[in-house]
């Protein structure tokens, strides 16, 4: 049986187990012991964190496996990276690991390669001088940390004297400790979900991203495919591409964000090396394309070059819960739509929801009717 490396156990990599499983691999799972589902589900565990990559790098060579894969994580992506290069794997460059990974670097990247950008500065000082760091940048600003996802520490700042706050907050939540300030785009916001296998980029699906808006963006839900035009599509699909290429991403998931601003332009928010989390690579794309993108994704890194089906099987959406008032709604839209819930997730409970990683639960639905899915809104 051929053996396969997969970085992270928990609810959403579990998916990427189960698939590997499925599709006849054995599974050598790594991830920090904490009673996540994948610990479980594994053929093999090996409780280390994903963060110690010399050490998940002398098992994995005893282990001799054909692939090392991981989804919906920067963090288990770049690990994933790592082992696979000096594994000799398919796997994509240190370079790309680097600007995929950090907002200020993207930018740049973005920049050099003439794909329009906001004005941005990089901030690694939380002795903030506003009018040597903003550097003359129109409010409104959005301030994130460089390295992080999850909507963790993201914030509009539409005054001036919120700034240094905002800044703190994202560099607190930084790995490097540094914050990326650039101006706000206005529009309405979508991603694309893209394979790419030796530098070449196919799009599988185009998605429509929901929020709970200013401040702080934390995603409340998405539908797919996107309503956009023929024409928009080809318009995106080339800029995407494009910004792919800048970061030189070969290999692979990807998951692109972008905002369509109200005079049609296309601006590129941020682009992941991997697939989407919220469900939208592991469950949106499949019940909506009929591609299953997690095997997509295990082919790729084991050197298949991927086929892609060019079909649409309705429509496919998530929403996850914010608070009681959610989920009361979602009981009475279950009572009156039972047959389009796909899965419905446990819930948790916290105090408030201050990022993705705080929301007390999701649902899944699958319709005919773009006007059906959107009622879970």
């Amino acid at each position: 049986m051929k053996k396969i490396v997969i970085i992270g156990a928990n609810s959403f990599q579990n998916r990427l187990i189960l698939e590997a499983k499925r599709l006849g691999y054995e599974t050598h799972v790594f991830a920090w012991k904490c009673g996540d589902v994948g610990e479980y589900t594994a053929d093999f565990f090996y409780p280390i964190s994903i963060v110690e990559k010399e050490k998940i790098l002398e098992i994995s060579k005893k282990i001799n496996p054909v692939a090392v894969v991981a989804i919906a994580s920067d963090l288990a992506s770049l690990t994933a990276n790592y082992l696979a290069r000096h594994l000799g794997l398919i796997a994509n460059s240190e370079e790309c690991d680097q600007l995929s990974t950090n907002k200020y670097l993207m930018r740049q990247a973005f920049l050099n390669a003439g794909i329009p950008t906001p004005n941005f500065v990089c901030i690694n000082s939380k002795d903030i001088d506003l009018k040597r760091d903003i550097r003359g940048l129109q409010l409104p600003l959005i301030i994130k940390p460089t390295d992080r996802s999850g909507s963790r520490a993201i914030t509009r700042v539409d005054d001036i004297i919120d700034i240094p706050i905002a800044v703190n907050n994202a560099i607190n939540q930084s790995f490097e400790n540094a914050a990326i300030v650039e101006e706000y785009i206005d529009g309405e916001e979508y991603s694309c979900e893209c394979i790419s296998f030796n530098g070449k980029h196919s799009v599988l699906a185009f998605t429509k991203k929901f929020t709970t808006g200013e401040p702080n963006y934390i995603e409340v839900g998405h539908i797919q495919p996107a309503s956009l035009s023929y024409k928009l599509i080809e318009k995106i699909t080339v800029q995407i591409y494009a910004a792919l290429d800048a970061l030189k991403i070969k290999y692979g998931a990807s998951h692109s964000e972008f905002k369509i601003t109200p005079q049609g332009n296309i601006r590129i928010i941020e682009i992941g090396a991997r697939m989407g989390g919220d469900c939208i690579g592991s469950d949106l794309v499949k019940l909506s394309t009929g591609n299953n993108f997690l095997e997509l994704v295990i082919n790729v890194a084991c050197g298949i070059e991927p086929v892609i089906k060019r079909q649409q099987l309705g429509f496919a959406g998530i929403k996850f819960f914010m608070n009681m008032a959610d989920i009361i709604a979602f009981n009475s839209f279950k009572n009156k739509y039972q047959d389009m819930i796909f899965y419905e997730s446990p819930l948790k409970i916290y105090d408030k929801v201050v990022d993705s990683s705080s929301r007390l639960g999701y649902f899944i639905v699958h319709g005919n009717n773009l006007s059906d899915v959107m009622n879970i809104f």
